[in-house]
């Protein structure tokens, strides 16, 4: 970067590894330290420790400083996700200390806050942008040991005994070793792996997972089986009451290779690294790698070479977007093989959304009326089910409520009743008042899809939602050998009651059933359905994704619609994923795509949803979702975000207005 101004960085949080970042700064080709953000500014020794730094009181302050381009998030752990997002709305770039965040789901978001500014942003393992890393890479690409088999790595040390107070055994500033050195052996693992494969990285199929959690609730040491595509095995471990041996080892069939302390590559203040390779004939070879400069020193430029060329996220073997999310994904899973959660990730603790604001009301979704239900409701109804977690699953959900959205999809069978069980954690913990909600319940699914049934899941479905009422209720499924009447009773004793204050209907129901039904309640005085949740979608459903499932898609259903004016509120409403870059008639991986949405009539409408997206300069999805709004007849889409990035680029296909003839045209 010879003639290119440095960039200028900040630091949040004066810890130990703020101070070894910042070496790694002064060491660098493309970096200049300019301030220290500290709660503490009195704290003896700062200047010391910073030299040439000013010292800046609070971390919004150095956030807010103009001369600040480039911020380095040094926090413990749980402050990684909120600083690193409010830093990237306003404008700075940013790198932060492994890990990125606590969960999959925070690093999703952070990188998703990055895309949208336009700003770098970058996890911080400094290994990963070594030239020894690199060096490994190469030599498991030519083959020298044959075709990778096994990979085993560590991370462990001894700390002697339980330090009360320090931040590794510390519940509340998320201790122990996998958040802080378990990264390390399952990313190196995952990048080994992928080498293996020709790949930047790969992705664990399965992962197992076993640890010790102490007497503070942290692990003090865990490990975990990887199992890629392909049969490759990874063993991996980390600890903080367990010094381990450190080493890599890369198991072929031609031989290993072996690398002693991956992590500090040819040392901190440069040096000889050293990679073992042991044939299976017996003869050895050691590679050294050979480097002057400082190890911190080689992310500060990697972060700053793709900052000024306009780059956004590290180039390979630097942990891009992707894998950053992909490795956290795996530790994910290993925390909950052990059943390791901070009790500040419970809804007791956790009232607040990712940058610690409280969650209001926004007014960008818009909203409309529904036949039976005397509150508004948002245009689009938030599936969650997806998500195990109350601190995973509230990301989106408070996007959704400070986006306008007040619809909420739920269900007695969903995760065994983990999603009513976080919604109702969700609305009680951040004080929403319960009229402002409009609440989708449902019970009676297969096989216990009986009118006894209803009474009995909507009692356990309330306890769990923490309300005392549903807004509006299905069947989930229908019984063709109970007589439609019992249904009708059963729900009508439940409106009655006052537990379904709102519509209610079947879902998964022929028309011919809730016709009958209808002619049911009509004859005896009793509550007719009103609603209906039946699969609609530009792609027509050819087969049925779960047994019992019903598509209303086709051109009877559409005739039956419109006569009846009933709401559909219609699940996989943009075909399960048929409308994005990932399914085409050459991909035939996912079978479930296959089997249910791939034919000659719905690739037809998929050619017409991408030539009009081209025209309206969106994607074919955000076309597949506007298709469905804008029926002659009302349909609610639920829609089933997997993330907040996936959640914004849904909601942002609410201003697409297609007319009578797109319509008909995009069904051909």
């Amino acid at each position: 970067m010879n003639g290119t101004k440095p960039v200028k960085w900040g630091i949040i949080g004066p810890g130990t590894i703020a101070r070894t970042f910042a070496g790694g700064i002064a060491h660098s080709r493309t970096g200049k330290l300019v301030a220290i953000g500290t709660r503490d500014p009195n704290k003896p020794g700062l200047a010391e420790q910073f030299p040439g730094a000013r010292i800046i009181a609070g971390y919004q302050t150095l956030i807010d400083d103009a001369d600040v381009e480039g911020i380095y998030i040094a926090t413990p752990h749980v402050g990684h996700a909120e600083w690193a997002i409010k830093a990237i709305r306003a404008g700075k770039h940013v790198l932060v200390e492994k890990p990125i965040a606590l969960s999959s789901h925070q690093a999703e978001a952070i990188y998703h806050e990055a895309a949208k500014a336009g700003v770098f942003a970058g996890e911080a393992y400094m290994y990963r942008v070594h030239p020894q890393t690199a060096r490994l890479v190469e030599l498991v690409k030519s083959g020298v040991i044959g075709d990778v088999r096994l990979i085993k790595s560590s991370f462990g040390f001894d700390m002697g005994t339980v330090k009360a107070g320090h931040r590794l055994f510390a519940n509340d500033l998320a201790g122990g070793g996998i958040l802080d050195v378990g990264g390390y052996p399952v990313s190196m693992a995952r990048l080994i792996a992928g080498a293996a494969q020709g790949k930047p990285f790969a992705e664990p199929d399965k992962v197992h997972g076993v640890g010790h959690l102490g007497e503070t609730g942290a692990d003090e040491w865990a490990s975990a089986l990887l199992q890629f595509p392909g049969g490759i095995v990874a063993e991996v471990s980390c600890s903080i009451m367990a010094k381990q041996d450190n080493v890599l080892r890369i198991i072929g069939a031609k031989g290993r290779i072996e690398v002693a302390d991956f992590w500090f590559a040819s040392g901190h203040e440069g040096g000889i690294g050293k990679i073992e390779i042991i044939r299976n004939d017996g003869t050895q070879e050691t590679v050294e790698v050979r480097e002057d400069r400082w190890l911190y020193s080689f992310e500060v430029d990697a972060a700053g070479e793709a900052i000024r060329a306009g780059k956004v996220e590290f180039a390979a073997p630097g942990m891009s977007w992707a894998d950053s999310v992909a490795n956290l994904r795996v530790l994910d899973q290993w925390r909950a093989a052990i059943g390791l959660t901070y009790d500040f990730e419970t809804a007791a603790r956790l009232d607040r959304n990712l940058v610690g604001e409280p969650v209001k009301a926004g007014s960008a979704v818009p909203k409309r009326s529904i036949p039976g239900l005397d509150k508004q409701a948002s245009v689009v109804a938030l599936g969650f089910e997806f998500f195990s977690r109350f601190a995973d699953a509230s990301l989106t959900m408070d996007r959704f409520w400070e986006a306008g959205g007040n619809l909420f999809d739920t269900a007695w069978i969903y995760g065994r009743g983990t999603t009513e069980e976080v919604f109702g954690d969700w609305h009680t913990s951040r004080q929403i008042p319960r009229d402002e909600i409009v609440l989708i319940g449902k019970g009676a699914h297969s096989p216990l899809v009986y009118p006894d049934q209803i009474g009995k899941q909507l009692t356990e479905s309330l306890d769990r939602l923490k309300t005392d009422h549903v807004d509006i209720y299905f069947m989930h499924r229908d019984n063709e050998e109970v007589p439609v009447g019992e249904f009708v009773d059963a729900m009508d004793a439940e409106v009655r009651a006052g537990r379904i204050r709102g519509p209610f209907g079947g879902s998964n129901w022929s028309r011919e059933r809730l016709a009958a039904a209808m002619r049911y309640a009509e004859a005896n005085g009793k509550t007719a359905p009103a609603a209906m949740s039946n699969n609609f979608s530009l792609a027509e459903m050819i087969s049925p994704v779960w047994d019992g499932c019903v598509a209303a898609s086709d051109d009877g259903w559409k005739q039956w619609l419109k006569a009846h004016q009933i709401t559909n509120f219609a699940w996989s409403s943009q075909g399960r994923g048929f409308f994005t870059e990932h399914a085409g008639r050459d991909r035939l991986e996912n079978e479930e795509l296959v089997r249910c949405w791939y034919s000659d009539r719905n690739f037809g409408r998929r050619d017409r949803a991408i030539e009009l997206a081209e025209k309206l300069g969106r994607k074919p999805i955000h076309v597949a979702l506007a298709y469905v709004l804008a029926q002659p007849f009302p349909v609610i889409p639920l829609i089933g975000p997997r993330n907040v990035a996936e959640l914004e680029d849904s909601l942002s296909a609410l201003d697409i207005r297609l007319t009578p003839e797109q319509v008909a045209w995009l069904e051909g």
